[in-house]
């Protein structure tokens, strides 16, 4: 009996958005955004498809639904929000309380969500939204008369807010961590009486680094730096940058970007030679470029250069690239190229260090 009764009092499940085709064909499912001329529609049939908007002859759906005009600045008031109809050329959002607001088709910019509008509009992001970036990771093991081992792994990640492209950006944050280590153990051959030690070679680069923008238009931000380094192969123990400074975003397309950004900082150098030490103000100058190809292939490259203002002789210079291929879902094999110049290193080790590394890709968001 009681089961009966709740089962009474269940609530039914919202009825489906149906679009009605130009050609009379039907689909439900769910009206999920709008972008420009097309809609994305989800069904159980179809799965998650991208509708233009002159093949729809009519579709209605009972959730709420911003919609924004093309060239029309967009801020944090809210807009009204409201049922979304399609067809007759143009999209009708109806609110509750005040007029219908109608568009036409070749005058949308974008069909929002009700709950994603208020999120990014009106609401507050937490620290884990809004992120995107991959983790590399690649190894080599050698077991033989040789024994060697060397591994790589890496994290690259962007926090944008606003995450969604109708609304100017406010605040970014850019983390990058990356390591390569490698341990070569090779015995004396032919071996000495009484027994030669084994010979050992070493690798260990480290990097990190994690910036903070806050963007004054939407172009142009300030910034905040802090960036370590380690580098066996150059003598550098570690090397420390705190600093702060500006950047302007020149090119910003859904293909590419590319940002130039300078600032003034703090620089603490330690060597495995301790007179190498170097406490250094100086700056750095640097560019960031990101296109993506198509097929999901995306290309990154970044470079810098750091002058030293108190210390002219210990300028270094730093430059990255990479190239991701898609393999599967969201994993991608990765060809990377690291290249950090110190023009003073400690006595006995060269200027340059390049790497070249390959792994497996994973992409998260």
């Amino acid at each position: 009996m009681l089961q009966a009764i709740a089962t009474a009092q269940t609530p039914a499940p919202p009825a489906p958005d149906v679009v009605i085709f130009t050609n009379g064909d039907q689909l439900s499912g769910t009206v999920l955004r709008g972008v420009g001329d097309s809609i994305v529609f989800k069904s159980d049939m179809a799965g998650e498809i991208t509708i233009p908007l002159a093949k729809v002859k009519e579709l209605r759906s009972k959730s709420k639904f911003a919609i924004l005009p093309k060239g029309a600045p967009v801020n944090r008031k809210a807009i009204p929000t409201g049922t979304l109809a399609v067809g007759d050329s143009a999209v009708t959002v109806t609110p509750p309380s005040t007029p219908p607001q109608t568009i036409a088709d070749k005058d949308l910019a974008y069909i929002i969500d009700d709950s994603t509008y208020n999120k990014e509009v009106t609401g507050h992001h937490r620290f884990k939204d809004g992120w995107n970036g991959s983790i590399t990771g690649g190894a080599t093991i050698v077991r033989s008369t040789q024994d060697g081992t060397s591994f790589t792994a890496g994290v690259n990640a962007i926090r944008a807010i606003p995450t969604v492209p109708w609304l100017p950006r406010r605040d970014r944050t850019i983390f990058n961590l990356v390591e390569t280590y490698g341990k070569l153990t090779q015995p004396v051959i032919p071996q000495t009486v009484p027994p030669s030690p084994n010979t050992v070679a070493k690798t260990s680069i480290f990097h990190s680094d994690i910036e903070q923008d806050k963007y004054l238009s939407s172009r142009f931000f300030v910034l905040a730096i802090a960036s370590f380094d380690h580098n066996f192969s150059q003598g550098l123990n570690l090397q420390q940058i705190y600093g702060g400074g500006i950047g302007w975003t020149v090119v910003q397309t859904p293909k590419q970007q590319f940002d130039l950004t300078a600032n003034i900082h703090y620089e603490r150098q330690a060597f495995q030679t301790p007179s190498n030490n170097e406490n250094l103000i100086g700056a750095t100058v640097g560019e960031a470029y990101l296109y993506n190809f198509p097929h999901s292939i995306v290309f990154t490259e970044s470079g810098s250069f750091l002058p030293a203002f108190n210390e002219t002789s210990a300028w270094s210079a730093n430059f990255a690239a990479g190239l991701a291929l898609p393999v599967y879902h969201r994993f991608s094999f990765n060809f990377g190229t690291t290249d950090s110049y110190l023009h003073n290193p400690s006595a006995g080790f060269k200027n340059n260090s390049f790497q070249l590394v390959t792994g497996v890709t994973y992409s998260f968001h």
